[in-house]
């Protein structure tokens, strides 16, 4: 679907080794010392969902295909990247290309792994990133008004009102405050604006906390900082032991679930990295399910019956007719899609119909 999240971070914080587990191959080269990732590493990594796996006992498919996020590893940022300081603006523009930003930050002490900054502080790495990502915002934004004031100069009542606009989101960012803060506006022009602009500060945000295996059981100090500036805000702070998962990624899910029951852990860094990540790029699944494939079909939430049909084929959105739905809930309750029509669990929905997450599907169309 054109969505991604991309990994940032300090050099030496992790980030290379958590791309590493989460494409289960290695092949983001990851070693002690900066800049050592030094193109972009993209990989497609499938999301999580045991939903597929309940289906698949029921339906015995012969093969299960998952949603998919797509991950970009980004060079580490140093201060003064927005000034072209170690690897600059080209890596700052690769983060423009993802619509959810990982920060990585490193939560854990060794001496035998430098540090650029010279020491562990989390909370001063965020604000360097996020510094960096403003003064580029800042830059983008203030090009954009010099065009405007051209055209504004001519009395141009369109120019004039993006003009308004974008001299008091300037005021909002150069303030130190994110562009996913500023809520003076609510039209089209704004709109407009943020989609022509794609502004760093305006993206999601969460928060990898790469921690060593003591660190899992129990938030040190750097942990329990970074969650209160998470809650402060209003983001999201998953927890993983970048090195232990990497170590796993060769592992089957028995040997992988022993491995987190003897951390004290009940679920992978890795999985809730992709599962909230697949959340906050606003998409959910809706399966199909027979004996060729069961298959989760990624989709926007709040996404209209026909719409979610055009993900399997253009064909099924021109000559929609109906969806044949059956809740998630309802068709595992039921053993399957005969036993939920018996029970009276099926049903027809029209063009009007928002698809919910879980749901099973059958498009009626015409074409």
């Amino acid at each position: 679907m054109g969505l991604g999240i991309g990994l940032v971070g300090l050099p030496n914080v992790g980030k290379s080794t958590t791309f590493n587990a989460l494409t289960k191959a290695q092949n983001a080269e990851s070693a002690n010392y900066p800049f050592c990732t030094i193109e972009p590493n993209k990989a497609i990594v499938p999301v999580p969902d045991s939903r597929l796996d309940e289906l698949a006992k029921i339906v015995k498919p012969e093969r299960i295909q998952y949603s998919t996020i797509d991950f970009v590893d980004i060079a580490g940022l140093v201060k003064g990247a927005s000034r072209g300081e170690g690897l600059g603006n080209k890596f700052l523009s690769n983060i423009r290309e993802t619509e959810v930003i990982l920060e990585i930050v490193r939560c854990f002490e060794d001496e035998n792994i430098t540090h650029t900054e010279g020491s562990v502080d989390p909370i001063r790495d965020i604000e360097i990133i996020e510094t960096e990502l403003l003064l580029v915002d800042i830059e983008s934004l203030q090009k954009r008004i010099d065009t405007i004031q051209k055209k504004a100069k001519g009395k141009d009542k369109d120019a004039l009102a993006q003009l308004e606009i974008a001299e008091a989101l300037m005021a909002h960012i150069s303030d130190g405050k994110p562009a996913s803060s500023f809520d003076q506006f609510d039209n089209e022009a704004y709109a407009t604006l943020k989609k022509d602009l794609r502004l760093l500060t305006n993206k999601e945000i969460m928060y990898g906390v790469n921690v060593d295996e003591e660190g899992l059981s129990e938030d040190n100090k750097h942990v329990k900082a970074v969650r209160a500036y998470a809650t402060e805000h209003d983001r999201e702070v998953i927890k993983l032991c970048a090195k232990v998962e990497e170590e796993m990624a060769g592992f089957d899910d028995e040997e992988r679930s022993e491995i987190l029951d003897s951390l004290g852990v009940t679920e992978s860094g890795l999985d809730q990295i992709i599962r909230k990540g697949f959340d906050k790029l606003g998409l959910m699944s809706y399966f199909t399910a027979g004996v060729k494939e069961v298959r989760a079909w990624t989709i926007r939430k709040n996404t209209t019956a026909p719409k979610a049909a055009s993900v399997i084929h253009n064909d099924f959105e021109k000559g929609f007719i109906r969806a044949e739905v059956i809740g998630y809930d309802d068709y595992i309750a039921c053993g399957g899609e005969q036993k939920a029509k018996e029970a009276g669990k099926s049903r027809l929905e029209g063009k009007e119909y928002i698809v919910q997450d879980g749901d099973i599907m059958h498009f009626r169309f015409n074409v």
